[in-house]
């Protein structure tokens, strides 16, 4: 019964045509993995590359573009997110990739463009098609429903999130984000709003999602040399700064703060906290980052930190992209931020010291900002500072206990992926044929 089961939802996937080309030659500066990657990727025309931190995504999307628009002689666009465009437009001059025929446009631009004009489109940082509710993801789908070659690229998804894994189906018109969840997926117990991969279905999904994507948190993960990508250390100091009595009517105060009072708490501890991050900073003369929650938290170490910057949602987006890119261009010693403003795609390598004045319980912005100092090409050890207070015990734990779960999936699904290649891309990666020859750059 199970393997006639088996058989038939088999049966039931959509096998995924490839619609595009196989390059004949591609940038000197590309490194061997990467051009791997970006055979697939336009030989199969609409593709999604969930490569971690670091791993040279910026520069096989330009290439991609590029391929795309010699190609078929028409305009590509790059979306990407504030600031980050102009890192794009910098690091296409630094690796020799032409513009002409390319256009790079912050996400927030969407809306006033004519995208039926492009024969491609690359969304950089695509989890901004994680919230399946969000305001760009349906405006983004539907602009592209029948733009001939796309890319998606981002880090590697949360494996136990279906939601962001199904918009990007969708988006590259692999299967719908619904159709996907009904084939693959459960609810989960009793708890109706999340989803369980069926077990009887982990190696269908897997070797339906290698076709239409490439999962890597380092090169060796697909068989090539991880030479030059080994990350320096990351060093976590953390510092619990003691409360005074509070009238709660108990002996000592509450250790164990929830989702809903820990606004509260913030508030009641944010001098103490600010002023230690002050100290870190103020003794040093290098470059920090410093996250914060709140916006109080700002003023006020704007006040105790003299040459610190703020870059805050209120901001204009012109200053938002000057100051960000100025940090990056060592401009500015110190820069304060939300990591809901700066913890997608930004390099920001010129920085190894990094404070986290306040935290929540959310796992993925403390991640994603880490990786915005810490990535490959980062020269120094990395100091990552973690302020909290002898009330939020529970909240370094919550995060502890995501991030192991994060690894072990993240572990189990780039394994299970890349064991599904097929014979062609195995040869890839053995270097038994020979890949696309390089294009001198000058």
């Amino acid at each position: 019964m199970k393997d006639k089961y088996l058989e038939f939802v088999s049966s039931k996937i959509k096998r995924i045509e490839r619609s595009g080309f196989t390059p004949e030659r591609m940038n000197e500066k590309l490194f061997p993995f990467q051009r791997f990657c970006l055979t697939r990727a336009l030989e199969n025309g609409r593709f999604a590359l969930f490569e971690d931190c670091g791993l040279g995504k910026t520069i096989q999307q330009l290439e991609w573009a590029y391929q795309v628009s010699e190609h078929t002689g028409e305009r590509v666009i790059i979306l990407a997110p504030l600031a980050v465009s102009g890192q794009t437009k910098r690091e296409a001059e630094k690796f020799g990739v032409p513009l002409g025929n390319i256009d790079v446009v912050n996400y927030e631009q969407l809306h006033n463009i004519d995208t039926s004009q492009y024969a491609g489109v690359v969304l950089d940082e695509s989890s901004i098609l994680k919230n399946f509710e969000g305001k760009y993801r349906t405006q983004i789908i539907e602009a592209f429903q029948n733009t001939p070659y796309k890319l998606a690229c981002t880090a590697t998804p949360a494996p136990n999130d279906p939601m962001e894994i199904g918009n990007h189906a969708e988006f590259l018109n692999v299967m719908s984000r619904n159709e996907m969840l009904s084939m693959y997926f459960v609810h989960d117990g009793d708890e109706t709003a999340k989803r369980r991969l069926k077990k009887h279905c982990k190696k269908l999904f897997f070797e339906w999602m290698s076709s239409w994507s490439v999962m890597l948190s380092r090169p060796s993960d697909i068989g090539f040399d991880d030479q030059g990508y080994d990350l320096p250390p990351l060093n976590f100091i953390e510092k619990q700064i003691a409360t005074s009595k509070r009238s709660n009517g108990l002996l000592f105060n509450d250790v164990a703060v929830s989702a809903t009072n820990l606004n509260q708490e913030l508030r009641l501890t944010k001098m103490e906290r600010m002023q230690h991050a002050a100290d870190l900073v103020n003794e040093s003369n290098e470059q920090f980052i410093i996250w914060i929650k709140q916006n109080e938290e700002g003023d006020l170490l704007r006040s105790l930190i003299p040459d610190a910057i703020e870059v805050k949602g209120s901001d204009t987006p012109e200053f938002k992209e000057q100051t960000l890119l100025g940090f990056a261009d060592k401009k500015h010693r110190v820069l304060i931020t939300k990591t809901k403003i700066a913890q997608f795609g930004l390099n920001f390598q010129n920085c190894h010291n990094q404070i986290f004045a306040s935290l929540d319980f959310g796992f993925e912005g403390l991640y994603q900002g880490i990786r915005r100092s810490y990535r490959f090409g980062q020269t120094h050890p990395v100091n990552i500072y973690i302020i909290t207070t002898d009330t939020m015990t529970n909240v370094i734990k919550s995060i502890t206990a995501k991030e192991k779960q994060f690894r072990q999936m993240q572990d189990a699904m780039t394994a299970s992926m890349n064991a599904c290649v097929s014979r062609k891309e195995y040869e890839y990666k053995n270097n038994k044929i020979n890949l696309p020859q390089f294009i001198k750059v000058s």
